[in-house]
């Protein structure tokens, strides 16, 4: 069974994000970029589940610019097999993303796409749901553990009440919670390993999509810095700041 990893290029966690001077998007010049931790969550469960011998090969899959080739070799130096850049200038939103998939999976066939439920750059939480719609295949998302046997996926997801488990058909789409698992540390063999393994590049034409943005960003600002906090001396105060001062009483 193939397993499809969608991974995908972010500012990495540890930058504090700028926005650009006139407010048209996100400042990335000159700044670290990384893998999404999400996906980086879902290669690591790929790669686990190939070591059980219930996958037979993990593809790495990523779409954007040139520079997304680095975040592949990185999930190949995790332990994907192979992997496949979907090159585009574009701005690339899930809808786009999606249908990139599904094309990727009429292509590939694998019997799991995992991938993170979402990037932290823009937090839609849309691709794979719109992945599973797209390709009409059952998803299981905020996956907390994932066990597959007999042609099921067993999934622990997280929800507001607690954990649920479930069981899904196979293929289908499982995205990613934090507490799945800890991706490895990468070392510097398997580094080196990963800059001879496939490496893929087609356009988004070659697979018949239409990557064009359908939503338009008006307007990036920065949050409002909150202000500095008060004490009081007593309760009466308390509730006189905020019937009169906050106005949320």
């Amino acid at each position: 069974m193939k397993v499809l990893v969608p991974v995908k290029r972010v500012v990495d966690y540890n930058v504090k994000v700028r926005v650009k001077s006139d407010n048209t998007g996100v400042d990335i010049a000159n700044v670290k970029m990384s893998m999404n931790p999400f996906d980086e969550i879902a290669v690591e469960e790929a790669v686990r589940l190939k070591e059980k011998g219930v996958v037979t090969e993990v593809i790495a899959v990523s779409c954007g610019v040139q520079q997304c080739q680095e975040t592949l070799r990185t999930a190949m130096a995790i332990g994907a097999d192979r992997a496949i850049l979907v090159q585009t200038d574009e701005e690339l939103q899930p809808l786009a993303v999606a249908k990139i998939l599904k094309a990727l999976f009429d292509k590939e066939q694998p019997g799991l796409v995992i991938l993170g439920k979402q990037a932290i750059d823009d937090d839609c939480n849309q691709t794979g749901q719109m992945l599973a719609a797209l390709a009409d295949l059952p998803q299981a998302t905020f996956a907390s553990k994932v066990e597959v046997a007999d042609g099921k996926a067993k999934v622990t997801r997280e929800v507001d009440g607690g954990l649920e488990t479930i069981s899904v058909s196979i293929p289908a789409v499982i995205t990613t919670d934090l507490r799945l698992n800890e991706p490895r540390y990468v070392t510097l063999p398997n580094i080196m390993k990963a800059k001879k393994k496939q490496l893929d590049v087609v356009k988004p034409e070659d697979l018949g999509v239409d990557v064009k943005p359908r939503l338009k960003t008006l307007k990036v600002t920065e949050p409002p810095k909150r202000g500095a906090g008060v004490k009081v001396p007593d309760v009466a105060t308390l509730v006189h700041k905020l019937k009169t001062e906050a106005k949320v009483i």
